[in-house]
């Protein structure tokens, strides 16, 4: 097996070792999360970083870069308190990955790709059209990363909307059904094609000679 230490790692090209480090940490979810400003600009973007905070009350995190540059994405939840979570799927696989382009807040990445706003039951933040997984989220709150002055924002489902065949009778959705993507590293996409689940596990009865 190949071997780095920590100081090889420093010493790495910087394109080299984003790479790596981003793709280590294993597949990803693929999500775009859709915000509004105050003013009314869309905004849609990427994430790889959503990850499940609690079930009761229903919460989601994802964790931002530095703010440093603008960021769109959080200015608008901060400035509304309102965004979406939305699956990317196979089909919008190119056109959810060119919303990592930077473009000008007064730019909305609707505009410049195949992806269509949708609005249900007067939420403020636009939903992207035709992901099979949509949610309607609220800020919460935010957490410092101060190692390296990372932002930890987490919200809580306010709304969730998941197509039918995709339910299965205790609650399990069945991404593979939907053609949900996965990421790998920063711009690899993934598509399961089979999928297992083995249950709700006990410990064996240990058997003493």
């Amino acid at each position: 097996m190949k071997y780095y230490s920590e100081s090889n790692l420093k010493e790495l090209d910087h394109i080299f070792k984003i790479n790596l480090i981003n793709s280590c940490s294993g597949y990803k979810s693929a999500n775009l999360i859709g915000s509004k400003s105050k003013d009314g600009i869309e905004n849609v973007a990427v994430f790889s970083s959503v990850t499940h905070i609690g079930s009761s009350p229903a919460m989601f995190g994802f964790f931002l870069r530095p703010t440093t540059v603008i960021r769109n994405t959080y200015e608008n939840i901060k400035e509304t308190g309102l965004y979406t979570i939305n699956h990317i799927h196979k089909a919008i696989q190119e056109e959810a990955h060119h919303t990592s382009a930077k473009y000008k807040s007064s730019i909305s990445e609707f505009d410049v790709t195949n992806l269509d706003a949708e609005y249900k039951n007067d939420f403020y933040a636009p939903f992207v059209s035709g992901t099979p997984i949509q949610l309607a989220m609220q800020f919460v709150e935010e957490y410092h990363i101060k190692a390296n002055n990372t932002i930890l924002v987490i919200g809580k489902i306010i709304g969730l909307y998941i197509e039918n065949n995709l339910i299965e009778n205790d609650g399990f959705i069945d991404l593979k059904k939907a053609q949900v993507a996965a990421i790998n590293g920063l711009d690899g996409y993934a598509v399961p094609e089979s999928s297992s689940r083995y249950g709700y596990q006990r410990p064996k009865p240990l058997i003493f000679n």
